[in-house]
């Protein structure tokens, strides 16, 4: 905005889905059971409501700065509207459809959920099992290796023996080998992969004999037997997903409870029948043994007593590994076979993929990783079994397995949500939530063959659709989408996928990606672990301020910017104490030049360029170059390097360097002398081009700072006034050789005098005829002077230039001797001269004035604070 941009921000809350509707139903307790689906509904609105508020104030506080008053909510009418529009665009195209199919599920929530909402648990446990499936018909190459007599198995190895019951197949690959071995405890006969021998048989705690081996081809059109279920055949089949890292070689498919098992069963017609309930719980149809047992609990438990019994288990071991949990109730998630509603996102996927070489990631890495999650997902399931979120606009019928969804009844439906919300699904009878003429084909009011649906979209497809309803004007596409990077498999896959499905188009430009902040001892922090440092505690301090002071909003904006903002940050008190310094010592600084600006206007005041001090062109040299730095660093969303920048610049530019030295001509001088106006045109420049600099950072102080300047009557907003100003005739490269060269010979003499006060000392500088003599020359004409530019500069007593070494020297000198490399014109001149320091006391006393040692005694003036009291 500062420069010179309109900028189009509509601040926006996400307020649907399973977090909410899990903590209000927590809230409730016992009470919850008894709900219905609007009471549930009402309770979580409010709380999204007051979550909505104190989130605003925080924000407005931390200094975001947004219109507060039209921020777009996703449980808005209008909002849910559009997002049904393009939920029915994507399913008229036919990239939205309802399928029977294996979805990540959540016993815990009870309802379907996508990858985005899973988070693995790499402590989780698991019981896996190796377990023999009996062959019954070889395949004619496999039954020439076996002679018949003695029964051969197939190894098999899963971590989720819970999901035998469901097997329908082994799968094997074909382009591996295998091998027949002979077990040297038991003299069974067994098939596994040939890789796999040794490692399988020392886990068994044996030996085995290979036989023969062969290739996986050769498997085919042979059969298993089920290891506990006698009736069930289960056929060897090939796979691509069959892989050597872990097992056997040999996969146990169940089609109702793997992506990979779900795509085999399809190819060869196996059964996909789901054993398993809502609750994770085994169903009738699982037998006698099993029904009602928990999967992951007792009914592992079942299965491994069934698999025992029937002889068929080998081993069974804890094995710690990453698991998928939901990601708010931190429980372990199922797959499960279920009817759900699915975005086919492979035609979307290959077009989302040639966009991106148009969009900007930052860091670039994001773009890899986003990639690979879009490859890792083979379908969205974007139903979900809950009440808190937008309903799935459709219709069932009573009897059949038949569903109505057509252009009429969307239009009816999305007209009903604009003006009253989606309550209507829930609040009105399913024949009002039916256009009339429709209502007439499938039964009239009476008896109405449909009932209308009881799933909920996806919160990722509602945030997903944020583009359509918040950005403006036909091409609907932001410059600037930034969120954390847990979203690169959430929002912004989501906002991408919608957007690519509905119009064929990318909703971004550019892509920012940041960390996470981590505690002090780099652990994760998260709401759900309680252990997040509350930024409004950082703010506004804590119950006990001695530990937990309160640093205002500019520090924590600061420790932000701060930060490599695109790997995870850590927070703790020694951090915000380092932010909190920095500000120190930066309001010190601008207190430093506020206080000296006083009595000076710009527009009369001011010492043309060439005109003023060198020591202030070569400031105003570095301010060019710093403000260029600083755009290109903001432009690169490179914070940190702003900060970097800055920090340097007023400690060591200033405070440490231009400050000190300037300190006399400000004091001193006559007020208006055209010295000190030079150093005063210097420092307003210096002050402006600051202040600009900090604040996108640091708003708060930025406006503080701009209500002080003496010189501007009627302060407006900094925001209002532009970007930094700086002028192309700063830009003076000649000069830094100039002012470069004699900070040489100034680090020599103070270097030699550490601890003392450098006016109590005079300085001879010998330098060989040359360039380098030439070039300082222009800082004092004169042989010796107290008040010329260059002592000013050594902040000596007074300073003599010679070409040649001084005739008579006393005796308590120290000589320093150092070399300076000019280097102009980019390198066409270049000049190595030798130079010498000679630095001794002073002879002369202490103006009591200026506190130089220029005075002939201690009780009078020295000559240039003669003149300038007398002027007055």
């Amino acid at each position: 905005m500062m420069r010179g941009s309109k900028i189009h921000f509509v601040p926006g809350w996400d307020c649907h889905g399973l977090p909410i509707e899990i903590k209000v139903l927590s809230e409730l307790g016992g009470k919850a059971q008894n709900l219905s689906a609007m009471e549930i509904r009402e309770k979580a609105r409010s709380f999204a409501k007051a979550a909505i508020e104190k989130q605003k104030s925080a924000f407005i506080r931390w200094g975001i700065m947004a219109d507060w008053n039209n921020c777009y909510y996703t449980f808005d009418g209008r909002y849910e509207a559009r997002q049904l529009r393009i939920f029915y665009e994507m399913y008229d195209k036919g990239l939205i459809y309802r399928s029977y199919k294996p979805v990540f599920w959540s016993p815990s929530s009870r309802t379907a959920l996508a990858e985005a909402e899973l988070e693995y648990n790499p402590e989780h446990v698991s019981c896996s099992v190796y377990v023999k499936f009996p062959l019954l018909k070889p395949s004619p190459k496999l039954a020439s290796l076996i002679d018949g007599s003695s029964p051969v198995s197939f190894l098999v190895w899963t971590t989720q023996p819970w999901t035998i019951p469901a097997n329908q197949a082994v799968c094997y690959m074909p382009e591996s080998k295998y091998a027949v071995v002979k077990c040297s405890k038991s003299g069974d006969f067994y098939v596994l992969a040939a890789d796999k021998v040794t490692s399988v048989a020392s886990t068994l705690e044996t030996t085995f004999e290979v036989i023969s081996t062969f290739s996986g081809v050769d498997l085919e059109n042979g059969t298993c037997a089920h290891p506990f279920i006698s009736e069930r055949v289960s056929p060897l089949l090939p796979a691509s997903h069959v892989t050597m890292t872990k097992g056997t070689g040999l996969v146990h498919t169940a089609p109702a409870h793997g992506m990979e098992d779900y795509s085999v069963a399809s190819q060869h017609n196996l059964s996909m029948d789901c054993l398993v309930n809502e609750d994770g719980v085994f169903t009738d149809a699982a037998g006698p043994e099993l029904q009602n047992k928990a999967v992951l609990e007792e009914g592992t438990d079942a299965v491994i007593k069934m698999l025992q019994a029937a002889k068929n288990l080998l081993k069974e071991e804890k094995l710690v590994h990453s698991y998928p949990y939901d990601w708010r109730t931190k429980k372990p998630v199922v797959i499960r076979a279920s009817k759900q509603w699915f975005v086919n996102i492979t035609d979307i996927k290959t077009t989302a993929k040639e966009l991106f070489k148009k969009v900007k990631f930052i860091p670039g890495s994001a773009l890899n990783a986003m990639v690979e999650m879009m490859d890792r997902r083979p379908y969205w399931c974007i139903s979900r079994q809950r009440v808190w979120g937008v309903p799935i606009p459709v219709f069932h019928h009573k009897t059949k397995d038949e569903f109505l969804i057509n252009s009429q009844t969307i239009e009816h439906i999305i007209k009903l949500v604009e003006e009253h919300g989606s309550d209507i699904w829930w609040t009105l009878p399913p024949e009002q939530l039916l256009p009339k003429e429709v209502l007439s084909q499938v039964g009239g009011p009476d008896a109405l063959e449909y009932v209308p649906g009881q799933d909920i979209l996806d919160i990722w497809f509602d945030s997903g659709t944020s583009w359509s309803y918040v950005l403006p004007g036909t091409d609907q596409r932001a410059d600037l989408y930034m969120e954390g990077k847990d979203q690169l498999g959430g929002w912004f896959q989501s906002s991408l996928l919608t957007s690519v499905a509905a119009r064929n188009k990318s909703p971004f430009k550019t892509v920012v990606v940041h960390g996470f902040t981590l505690g002090e001892k780099g652990e994760k922090m998260s709401k759900s672990l309680g252990n997040v440092i509350d930024p409004d505690v950082v703010i506004n301090g804590g119950q006990d301020q001695s530990k937990e002071p309160p640093y205002g909003a500019d520090v924590l904006r600061w420790w932000v910017a701060e930060s490599n903002v695109f790997t995870e940050v850590i927070i703790s008190p020694s951090v915000l104490n380092a932010a909190r310094d920095d500000i120190s010592k930066l309001r010190n600084t601008l207190r430093f030049l506020l206080g000296n600006v006083a009595g000076f206007n710009p527009e009369t005041d001011s010492i043309p360029v060439n005109n003023m001090y060198f020591i202030d062109q070569y400031m105003l040299h570095l301010l060019q170059d710093l403000a260029n730095k600083i755009t290109d660093a903001y432009k690169q969303y490179d914070f940190g390097k702003v900060v970097r920048l800055l920090r340097a610049f007023y400690t060591r530019e200033l405070s440490n360097f231009y400050f000190s030295i300037i300190k006399d001509r400000l004091y001193c001088e006559n007020a208006d002398d055209p010295k000190r106006r030079s150093c005063q045109t210097a420092l307003a420049e210096i002050l402006d081009v600051m202040v600009r600099s900090f604040a996108p950072i640091l708003p708060h102080l930025a406006e503080e700072v701009f209500q002080y300047v003496p010189y501007i009557k009627e302060p407006k907003s900094v925001f209002r006034t532009g970007w930094i100003r700086t002028s192309s005739i700063w830009k003076k490269p000649g000069l830094e050789e100039a002012i470069e060269s004699a900070c040489a010979m100034r680090d020599s003499f103070l270097g030699s005098i550490p601890g003392r006060n450098a006016a109590e000392y005079e300085v001879i500088i010998v330098i060989e005829p040359g360039l380098l003599f030439e070039i300082i020359e222009m800082l004092q004409a004169e042989e010796t002077s107290s008040t010329s530019q260059l002592n000013e500069l050594m902040m000596a007593s007074q300073t003599t230039l010679l070409s040649q070494e001084p005739r008579a020297v006393t005796a308590d000198v120290t000589e320093l001797k150092g070399t300076f490399l000019i280097n102009l014109e980019g390198g066409d001149i270049r000049e190595e001269s030798s130079y010498k320091v000679i630095v001794m006391p002073t002879t002369k006393e202490k103006c009591p004035r200026c506190w130089k040692y220029t005075a002939e005694s201690s009780d009078t003036l020295c000559p240039r604070c003669t003149g300038v009291v007398r002027g007055k």
